[in-house]
This record gives structure tokens, sequence and C-alpha cells, in this order.
């Protein structure tokens, strides 16, 4: 799957810091990066519909990782999914009349004009389910011959009572596991099932429904939570450094798949399955983003409160200042959107095209105000504390050295102020 064409990225004097992280499963901050590697998987989208503020949220602020670390010196790969298959897709086609690939595809479309308007870096590695069947049936099979999976008729399911570190992302309650399980796409009731959280690893054909050559599993197509840590492991090799999506997929999303990824072989292994049972986890640190809640409720399809990145921009909102909007809470926090925050980010945004249109002057503070905008960035992403230090800079009409303000917001925080 082609992604979008990457912005380019102004190169900054120095180097930053290495951001510390908190991990949703510890509560710890940590530096996840080995070896100078980062590697990054963030949960694509489903395409049945425009990209909304709460994914540009999520986006943006994987992004800002990404030049955060970048900054740092740390050599990022970066790989997201595409769920280009799965039951909400099927079902937005039927009740619209649109073939699914033809929906989908539109809907990618649009996803990669979004990301590209709001200068979002693209990942090395944007995969498609479709693209990627023959790696989901491999990792079904590798679940069943470690004996972490079993048959229910024609379907498969993972046996979580294989693996004893169940639970350890998200810490929830059995109850609440269970609430969430059957409203988050779950299927608890299923006879024939071992217990009502095992999720689904392969729908077996169905009529009417696309399905594809499972090989030894039969015809069908992949459960949702199998997919990323399949693609995860294949595209960036294991323990990924962050796995990161919104608070919405900590559980079961995640907290399933990195189960799975538990019972599959490492990468280079070729299949070897005496990997089983390893002390070492697969994601070295979960990263949520906050929910995006609009008049009241958290933006959700079925309330149709939904506020659409190019529907902003068509009415002529400058996509920077939604990227300031969105970078104006702390990625960790949920929040309510209101328009006068894109007045407020244009306001901002106008104040510091200004700053960087100034002349250079001789003598220069701007070094300090740099080092100050690193250090908020690599306290857990403090962007709010970030656009703050950005504001100071501005008021001393850029310290002397509005190019070097102009290439920190660009590089750091996706902003051109030159454009």
């Amino acid at each position: 799957m082609q992604s979008w064409t990457s912005p380019a990225i102004p190169a900054l004097p120095g180097r930053g810091q290495r951001p510390q992280l908190h991990d949703t499963a510890t509560g710890e901050r940590v530096d996840p990066v080995s070896e100078g590697v980062g590697t990054l998987y963030v949960c694509g989208i489903t395409p049945y519909d425009s990209t909304h503020l709460g994914h540009a949220f999520t986006y943006v602020a994987f992004d800002t990782l990404n030049r955060v670390w970048r900054d740092a010196g740390v050599d990022v790969r970066y790989a997201q999914n595409i769920t280009d298959i799965d039951d909400p897709l099927l079902e937005r086609a039927e009740a619209t009349g649109v073939d699914w690939r033809d929906l989908a595809n539109d809907q990618i479309d649009l996803f990669r004009s979004d990301m590209s308007t709001l200068r979002v870096l693209p990942p090395d590695h944007y995969i498609g389910v479709v693209e990627a069947m023959d790696l989901l049936v491999t990792a079904v099979e590798a679940m069943l011959a470690a004996g972490a999976a079993y048959r229910v008729e024609q379907d498969i399911y993972a046996d979580l009572s294989a693996d004893d570190r169940f639970g350890s992302l998200s810490h929830l309650d059995p109850e609440a596991m269970a609430t969430l399980f059957a409203e988050r796409g779950g299927d608890p009731d299923r006879p024939g099932k071992r217990a009502p959280l095992d999720p689904l690893l392969w729908r077996g054909q169905r009529p009417g429904e696309p399905h594809w050559d499972g090989h030894s599993l039969g015809p069908g197509r992949p459960g949702w939570h199998i997919e990323c840590g399949a693609i995860a492991a294949d595209y960036l090799g294991l323990p990924v450094s962050v796995q990161g999506g919104g608070q919405d997929l900590i559980f079961p999303h995640h907290e399933m798949g990195t189960s799975h990824l538990r019972f599959l072989p490492d990468p280079g292994t070729h299949g070897d399955q005496s990997t089983q049972g390893r002390s070492r986890e697969p994601i070295r640190c979960f990263v949520h983003t906050g929910l995006v809640a609009y008049q009241g409720h958290k933006m959700s399809k079925s309330l149709g409160n939904l506020v659409f990145i190019s529907r902003l921009v068509a009415h002529g909102v400058d996509p920077r200042a939604i990227r300031l909007a969105l970078l104006d809470h702390t990625y960790r926090d949920s929040w309510e959107f209101t328009h006068p925050q894109l007045e407020i980010a244009g306001t901002r945004l106008a104040r510091w095209r200004q700053v960087a249109a100034e002349p250079v002057r001789e003598e220069s503070t701007a070094a300090k105000f740099l080092e100050r905008l690193r250090t908020a960035l690599a306290d857990d992403l403090d962007t709010p504390e970030a656009l703050r230090v950005l504001d100071s800079w501005a008021r001393e009409r850029g310290a002397g050295d509005p190019g070097l303000f102009a290439d920190a917001v660009d590089a750091l925080l996706g902003v051109d102020l030159r454009d």
C-alpha cells in the first residue's frame, strides 16, 4: 500500500533529547529506544468514514514523537496498518450500496490527503490487511502450532488461558473486560468457545462474504486483533519500541494483540517454536492518546458528532491552525473540541508567521529557547508547554534568529511558518 509524500524536515543545530514516555502498562516513564533505533507501530484506520479530529489528534501526537526522536538522532522505523477488510467496512458498504473495495479505496485516499494536509510524516510501511493476508494466515497457523488457539467449527479462536500475562496491559478486572469485549466487537456468547473472552483469529468463509485462501485454516478472513501484532512483528521486528493508538484500543485490541504476539516466533527464527515462553515482552512501551469529544460526547459515527478535517479545510480553516489546536492538548488527555480553539490557534499562527519574517539581528539568544523547547518535548511530549516556550520566543521577536524559530516550529511541531 502506498502512503503519502513526506514533507521536508529542516535540520536543527545540535541534537535534541530522547523523550521519556508514559507507558500505559506500567504507569512509569521509559525511554524505549534501543541501540539508537526506535520502532513505532500505530494502529491505522478502518476505512469506512472520513478522518475526524479524534483520528487527527492521535496521528499528530505520534508524528510529534517521530519528529522528536529524529531530532534526537534516533533511527526511526515506523509501520501502520489499514484494516481494509472488517465487519464495520462491510456493513457500511452494504448500507450505502457501494462495493466494499471502492469504499475502502475512497476513504484511504481521503486519509492520505488529510495526513498530507496536516504534514504528518508517512510511515515507512503502510500495510493493508488484504495485502498481508498470507502473513496473517501464517501467524494464526503459528498460534495453533503453539497450542494457543483452537477451532470452533470453521472458525479459529485464541486460547487466552495459555497466556499467564494476559491483562498486564489494561489491568482491568474480569467484569470490566467482559463489558468492553462485548461493546467493542467481541462475541462472548459464541457457542463452543472455551472462554467468553477468547477472541476470533480467523473467520471461516460465510456465504456472500469476501474470503481468502487460508491454507490449512480453510477459506475465510482474519479477526481484528491478530493483524496488528503480525504486521508489527514482520515489518519492525520484536520487541517493538512503541505501540500506539487511542485509549479505546487499550482493551481489547492492544491487550489481545500483544497476547497473540507472545506466541508468535521472533522474526528471523523461520517458524522455530522454541521461542515460545520467552520472558521478553514483545512491546517495550504502550503509548495511548486521549479521546476527543464534541457537543458533550466522544466523537462517534453513531452519534454523528464528527468534525472532519477535510470539511474544516474546505470551509477555509488553515490546516496549520488545526495542527496547533491539537498540539495545545497533552496527548494523554481527553478533551472537548470547540470552534473557538481554532480561532485561538489561528491567532497564534499569524503571530508566529510575523516573527518568522523578522530580520536577523547580530546578537541572538535563540539557542536557549531551542533548548527549552527540546526539554519540554522530551518530557513525555509536553506540547502545551512547547507552545508556551514558542510564545515566549515569539515575544522576543525570534530572539535575533527568526530563521531558527521557523525551523524549530517546522521540524519539531510540523507547522511551516514560511508557506
